[in-house]
């Protein structure tokens, strides 16, 4: 792993969430972006060498959704990077660790995503993520 890429914060609205970011992190949001396939709205910033990503649900029945019903809004994930994501996987797999997706999938911030399940991580949703081209 190469450094945090980004930490994960689930809010209910970017509205508002945006705004308070901003003034908190003394940045502006640089990219908002709609992934269906997790049914999120994401919104970064960066902060240093790492990025913050806020996560919306754009379903009152989806991950986040659900997260922010049980846990409430806040951390949701961290993300590291990774090199080459297939080896890294395969590597954390061989070492116990349960993957949430058997193949890397398109995420936010055009990278390749892997989850790694929080039963296998002492409770902490991690994520593994690269460039999709590198």
């Amino acid at each position: 792993m190469q450094k945090i890429e980004h930490i994960g914060i689930a809010v209910k609205s970017l509205a508002t969430s945006i705004p308070l970011y901003e003034m908190l992190l003394n940045t502006t949001c640089y990219k908002t972006e709609t992934v269906e396939s997790e049914q999120v709205k994401t919104a970064f910033f960066k902060v240093g060498d790492s990025k913050i990503e806020l996560l919306e649900s754009l379903n009152p029945e989806g991950v986040i959704a659900k997260y922010i019903e049980k846990k409430g809004e806040g951390i949701h994930h961290i993300a590291y990077d990774v090199d080459n994501i297939i080896e890294a996987m395969k590597k954390l797999q061989s070492e116990g660790f349960v993957l949430l997706n058997e193949t890397p999938k398109k995420g936010a911030d055009n990278k390749l995503v892997c989850f790694l399940h929080p039963k296998s991580t002492q409770g902490v949703l991690v994520e593994l993520c690269t460039d999709e081209v590198r």
